[in-house]
């Protein structure tokens, strides 16, 4: 075994010793910086730090199993082990307040030094909040932004996928230890994540899928982000606490309103009468977090697909719009006066209303504003 690895396995003993969060864990390392000289202490002076008798025990008798299980998943490609003190643990997570002390990853590691947004909502979003998620983390990951969610069914799944369509990066925060899927429809998802991008857990390996996990790894999602967008999120959603922790964290938060009539949208509107920032197309979030991403190591730019998707004036995006022109044109009328199918239209009209180039208005018609 290397140096690194001999102090690693210290590192880990240390958290999987009950008592032993990552606030503890942190006022430890203030004391000795070394996890390793802890278990050259006797008894006594392990109390003497304020270490609670199972703490104390378990640094004395380290389940050395657990520790190998964690070492011996660490020997595969693309797995990663790091701990608070080293170059890559991520900048802006380490800041904040109760960052763990460990972080398992499978895939890029650097990845998670890039500028990320956190994207959630609920696990029974309506149809229109799927689209919207997909069609806002496509444009996001397209202009540069890294996607950064909890790959839960229903709106982060979404998100994910909405990343990966556009060739953009996505990073997963799990609940369980990285030697399983959950949930285990995700696995497929789960490596098309990790072929380009990272999943990430502060949980041992062999950690099941328990239900505190899950807001405990929220933390983590907004910590990583510049901020956090929530989309579709009932008044008791966990995308609220994701949504606590970024304001705590000093976080933007965004918000996109819905219909007054839909409950998944009362979350939403909460956020916003809180503060959250109101969001109606992705340049309102790129306006907001571009100052902040000076703070980070990689500079951020827009990329020119997303910024000028209709500049080419042969493209069916200057179509559309010389078509419409400046008066309110539905689906219908737009598919007659362009030539093009209903789908497209429709999809164009979401990508275009998203940049702010369209409104809706009434009637299911749309209107050039820019």
């Amino acid at each position: 075994m290397t140096d690194s690895n001999e102090d690693l396995k210290y590192w880990l003993a240390l958290q999987q010793s009950p008592g032993i969060g990552p606030i503890t864990y942190a006022n430890l390392l203030a004391v000795y910086s070394n996890p390793r000289t802890l278990f050259s202490l006797s008894a006594t002076e392990l109390h003497q730090l304020g270490l609670k008798a199972t703490s104390v025990d378990a640094i004395l008798k380290p389940d050395w199993n657990a520790i190998n299980a964690d070492l011996s998943w660490l020997e595969h490609d693309h797995h990663h082990i790091i701990t608070l003190q080293d170059k890559d643990y991520p900048f802006l997570l380490r800041e904040s307040a109760a960052a763990p002390p460990i972080l398992y990853i499978v895939g890029d590691k650097e990845l998670l030094n890039q500028p990320q947004l956190a994207m959630v909502g609920s696990r029974n979003p309506t149809p229109a909040g799927i689209q919207t998620a997909e069609e806002f983390a496509r444009h996001l990951a397209a202009a540069g932004l890294t996607i950064t969610s909890g790959m839960a069914i229903g709106i982060d799944g979404c998100c994910h996928r909405g990343a990966l369509d556009a060739g953009g990066k996505t990073i997963a925060v799990t609940g369980t230890g990285l030697d399983q899927i959950y949930p285990a429809r995700h696995r497929q998802l789960a490596y098309e994540i990790v072929a380009t991008g990272a999943i990430v857990s502060e949980f041992p390996i062999g950690t099941p899928p328990r239900a505190e996990n899950f807001p405990r790894r929220n933390r983590i999602i907004s910590a990583l982000s510049l901020g956090t967008l929530v989309i579709e999120a009932a008044l008791r959603s966990g995308s609220l606490i994701t949504a606590r922790h970024a304001l705590d964290q000093g976080r933007e938060v965004f918000a996109i309103p819905g219909s007054i009539h839909n409950p998944l949208a009362r979350g939403c509107h909460h956020l916003i009468r809180q503060g959250a920032q109101l969001v109606e197309t992705a340049n309102d979030i790129i306006n907001l977090l571009l100052p902040q991403c000076d703070r980070m190591p990689n500079t951020f730019q827009l990329t020119d697909s997303y910024n000028n998707p209709s500049d080419d004036h042969e493209s069916d995006y200057t179509h559309i719009l010389n078509e419409m022109g400046y008066s309110p044109a539905s689906v219908d009328e737009l598919v007659k006066r362009s030539g093009l199918t209903a789908e497209e239209v429709s999809s164009m009209m979401l990508i275009l209303e998203l940049q702010g180039t369209v409104a809706s208005s009434p009637g299911g018609c749309y209107i050039r504003v820019k």
